[in-house]
Parts: structure tokens; C-alpha cells; sequence
């Protein structure tokens, strides 16, 4: 079997793609069951900090606004993530190339905050014909309900509606446009979040979290967040890597990325629910 991080020493001339699998390492259960409760743990204890705060609305959301960010940053680990290192890189090496790239680099991220402006618009407006006005204390038993269901899903503990469009940015686009479209295109599909795979269930209690702002410039600012995480990791593209590095290393740690992903759900959740009942 090859290793995918030996891709780039295939003899020269090689028409061939040899087979590359990098299988992340899996949890077992007793590891797994240790991190929920752990998360479970820190998270209550964060909840007394949080009901305690002069401004809990404000705490809530310094706690949401931080974990929308690395929410982003998990969704990496989704088919979309590892086309976009694939394709949005510089065309060759050095510093021109990297100065090339940045045109592509920075339309990506218009195109991500295009995507905010839209879907957070869109849910801060039903949040606010909802009658939603913040984070009072229905809001935090949903966000802790949310928090504490989907964290025990992504760490294999339940199976739940995982409510998503089951489609890949569209690779093709690469052949009709210029790279810095294709940048565009895709911050634009990603950043409306809800257009291809969904791979952390974060961005459902994001979502919640929008609608619950009942606000549409606070709700835009929440998804934000949430892509500005995603956006983020692109900028890797500028280092000496190839993308079959960066892609191994995702690849290796996918599992881990998971795990992180219900920890954090499963720690709000329990910090929201402390916080609700205090």
C-alpha cells in the first residue's frame, strides 16, 4: 500500500496514481465514554462561572462566538475542506507564486462572507419573527439540548437526524474559470454552510444560537464566526507544503478532529444546562 505522503516521489513519467489510504485510528469505547465525561465535567463547571458572570448574555456569547470559530475550523475534515487545500493552492513554488495566490485567497473569504451576510440574515429575520431576543434561560436549555445530544452523537454514543445537502462544491467549476472565481465560488457555496456536506454538528448549535440572537446583525456576526473558521485554514495553501502533505495529516488526525468536535459540543452543553438551572 503507498502512503499518501510519499505521493509526491512517484517515479517521474509515472501516469499512474498508486493507491493511498490513510486510515485515521479509531477510539474505543471506554476512550471515548472518558471523553464525554470529562467534557461533561468541564463543561458544568464552566457553567457556574457563566451563570455567575455580571453579563450572562454577553458571557454566552464571548463562549459561542469562540466556539463557532473552532467549529469552523473542524469542518476542515469534510470532503469540501480537503478539496479546497487541493485546489485553491498556488500555481508552483516561491514567493510570486504565493503573491499570485492571494487574488484567489482573498475572494475565497468574500465569498465566505457573502455566504454570513446571506444565511445569517436569513436566521437572525426568523429568530426575530420568532419573538427570539437572546439568551435567556429558554435559550440556553435548547443550546444545552442541542449541545449535549449532537456531542453524544458525534462521539458514537447516539444516532440522531444529521440534517444536511449531500453534495461537493462543483470541481469542474476549476475548468471554466479563473482560479480566484473558482476562490470565490467556493467560499460562496461553503459559507451558506448548509450547501454540501455537513461534517460537525457544531454548526447546528451555531445555527440555533443565530435564530435564538433573534437579531440579524448579531446573527450575520455568529456565522461569521463560524466562517471565518472555515476560511482560515486555506491560508496553509501559502506554506511549503504540498497539498498531499497537508491532506495526510488530515487524514491522520480525523478521527481525533471528531472526538474535539463532540467534546466541545457535549462541554457547552453541559455549561449551558448548569447555567440555565443556576
Amino acid at each position: 500500500m503507498a502512503s499518501i505522503d510519499r505521493f509526491p516521489e512517484m517515479v517521474e513519467g509515472q501516469t499512474g496514481v498508486p493507491d493511498c489510504q490513510v486510515f485515521a485510528e479509531g477510539f474505543s469505547g471506554p476512550a471515548r465514554a472518558a471523553i464525554l465525561g470529562a467534557s461533561a465535567i468541564a463543561g458544568a463547571a464552566g457553567g457556574l462561572a457563566l451563570a455567575g458572570a455580571p453579563d450572562i448574555r454577553g458571557a454566552a456569547w464571548g463562549v459561542l462566538g469562540v466556539s463557532a470559530i473552532a467549529g469552523g475550523v473542524l469542518s476542515t475534515w469534510s470532503p469540501c475542506g480537503y478539496s479546497s487545500i487541493s485546489l485553491l493552492r498556488p500555481t508552483g513554488r516561491g514567493a510570486k507564486a504565493v503573491a499570485d495566490w492571494l487574488p484567489t485567497f482573498a475572494m475565497h473569504g468574500a465569498g465566505y462572507a457573502l455566504g454570513a451576510l446571506i444565511l445569517g440574515t436569513a436566521l437572525g429575520g426568523i429568530g426575530a419573527i420568532l419573538g427570539f431576543a437572546g439568551f435567556g434561560t429558554a435559550a440556553l436549555v435548547m443550546l444545552a439540548l442541542v449541545g449535549l445530544i449532537y456531542g453524544a452523537h458525534q462521539l458514537d454514543f447516539l444516532r440522531v437526524p444529521y440534517p444536511q445537502r449531500r453534495a461537493q462544491v462543483p470541481h469542474d467549476a476549476r475548468v471554466r474559470f479563473s482560479k480566484p472565481v473558482v476562490g470565490g465560488l467556493y467560499g460562496l457555496a461553503l459559507g451558506l454552510d448548509y450547501m454540501t456536506y455537513v461534517q460537525t454538528p457544531l454548526l447546528y448549535l451555531i445555527t440555533l444560537a443565530a435564530v435564538l440572537t433573534g437579531n440579524i446583525p448579531e446573527a450575520i456576526a455568529m456565522i461569521a464566526l463560524f466562517n471565518l473558521g472555515r476560511y482560515l485554514p486555506v491560508a496553509a495553501s501559502a506554506l511549503p507544503v504540498n497539498d498531499y502533505q497537508i491532506q495526510a495529516w488530515l487524514a491522520r488526525n480525523q478521527e481525533r478532529a471528531a472526538m474535539a468536535d463532540g467534546a466541545i459540543l457535549v462541554a457547552l452543553g453541559a455549561a449551558f444546562a448548569v447555567a440555565a438551572l443556576a
